[in-house]
């Protein structure tokens, strides 16, 4: 079958079976989405043999039971509000994530149940099924758990539009465009109260990067972290000097520390990678993923658009020869293309990084607006990579589009194995546009976030069947 003839087939395949519900409405500007999943006991082994203290069993384990706000059956929602709590100061725009309940059916998000601050919960009717997880407040500032940081005065979240899971050893890591696409980035690193990273490897970080304040080169402390401990100058020169509008983990570190490293892709299409004791190093430049900056969405001029960011840790053995340790994944929405990022090891020890490789595109007719990516399968049970972001081995993905609220699965070489309209509550969406997309760690259910108004409604998530 030629690709015209199975662009066609695929178009044509039913919907029918597909019975999308509403979760929860009424979140504005809702955008990257997951599922919690469960955090893992182990260590990271890839690059050496590593023995490093690991959070789950004491600081996640009342988070992590059923209705507290990191259950792993819980989603986390992105939005454009802090829903009543105070805007911290001068540090960018409202932004939360919340904790919903996937159980309920078209709960309505009161728009200031969170004005006390900290993780709250939703009064009743709604109550528990929809909490605070973190927000651009006050009682989230990096500055709570690192008072020396560069970054102490930021929190955590702030407009978010990206969230990369580490259920593998760590913690969660949102993308921020706090002053949206032409300002600053951020990205962090957050514990399950919400809060930056305490306890952190590297106090001048904490768990909050912005901009140029934590690049590799502006993180130097007294005394060091280890004994023999030296700050290097930045290994490829970077930093988030726009949105931070998609992220993905890549693993542990290729310098043998075994410490995290995750991949930021930024407004102007530059990615960066950030090490959680080292600080942050460059990866590509501008350009590299097609730039986002200046551009708006047809139909919500205020709703910021973003870059759906998964990775690939399995190398397929032809790329593998060629030095090739990770491949991203990163939807350009405004040229319908999906760029294929290719990353090898740069530098030389102790101060190895993810390094440039070869860029390529997957180009289809089923592509219209891809404003998100999520694994088909999502690895669930690698102590290196496991995450919302991470593909399993050989898995599909799935490819939200916002021009025209279809679904998309793709093979990773780019061929398209069936599409899916979106009707909800067999509605269509006609006053609505898809912004997000995840799927749950058992592979049987997608989440989808929306923003605009079908029904009356303010942004939401929705659910259907997997296909």
């Amino acid at each position: 079958m030629d690709g015209d003839a199975a662009w066609r087939a695929a178009r044509a395949q039913p919907i029918a079976d597909l019975d999308a519900h509403f979760i929860a409405t009424n979140i504005p500007g809702a955008s990257a989405i997951s599922q919690v999943g469960t955090f893992l006991s182990g260590s990271p082994t890839p690059f050496g043999q590593c023995t490093l203290p690991h959070p789950i069993p004491t600081l996640f384990a009342p988070f992590i039971l059923p209705g507290a706000v990191l259950d792993p059956n819980r989603i986390l929602v992105g939005s454009r509000s802090n829903f009543g709590a105070e805007l911290a100061d001068g540090v960018g725009e409202v932004g939360s994530f919340l904790s919903i309940d996937p159980s309920g059916r078209d709960l309505s998000v009161p728009p200031d149940f969170a004005q006390s601050d900290g993780q709250a919960s939703a009064p009743p009717p709604v109550g528990g099924e929809v909490q605070m997880f973190s927000a651009n407040s006050p009682g989230f500032l990096n500055s709570v758990n690192n008072k020396t940081a560069n970054t102490a005065n930021y929190t955590g979240v702030s407009n978010p539009l990206g969230l990369s899971n580490n259920n593998a050893f760590g913690r969660l890591w949102p993308a921020n465009a706090p002053f949206f696409d032409t300002g600053v980035g951020s990205s962090s690193i957050l514990d399950p109260t919400g809060l930056p990273l305490k306890g952190a490897p590297n106090p001048k970080i904490g768990g909050v990067y912005v901009g140029n304040l934590t690049n590799r080169d502006a993180v130097a402390f007294t005394p060091p972290p280890q004994p023999g401990f030296q700050q290097e100058p930045q290994v490829i020169p970077g930093a988030l000097n726009t949105g931070a509008v998609g992220t993905a983990l890549l693993g542990p570190s290729p310098d043998g520390t075994c410490k995290a490293v995750f991949a930021v892709v930024t407004a102007d299409g530059a990615i960066v990678q950030e090490h959680t004791l080292k600080g942050l190093d460059g990866l590509a430049p501008a350009g590299t993923v097609q730039s986002i900056v200046g551009l708006s969405w047809e139909d919500s001029p205020g709703v910021e658009p973003r870059f759906g960011v998964i990775m690939n840790p399995y190398i397929p053995r032809p790329l593998a020869v060629k030095g090739v340790v990770r491949q991203l994944f990163v939807s350009e929405p405004f040229s319908n293309t999906i760029a294929v990022i290719n990353l090898v090891i740069s530098g030389t020890a102790p101060d190895q990084v993810f390094g440039l490789g070869s860029v390529s595109r997957i180009s289809s007719r089923s592509l219209n607006v891809p404003v998100d990516l999520a694994p088909v399968t999502r690895d669930a049970d690698n102590v290196n990579w496991a995450s919302n972001t991470a593909l399993d081995q050989g898995s599909d993905f799935y490819v939200a589009n916002r021009g025209d609220n279809t679904i998309v699965r793709m093979t990773q070489k780019g061929g398209v194995v069936a599409v899916r309209s979106v009707d909800v509550d067999n509605s269509p969406l006609d006053d609505a546009s898809l912004n997000g997309i995840a799927t749950s760690p058992d592979g049987t259910t997608i989440y989808v976030t929306f923003t605009g108004q079908p029904s009356q409604r303010v942004g939401g998530v929705f659910a259907l069947p997997a296909f």
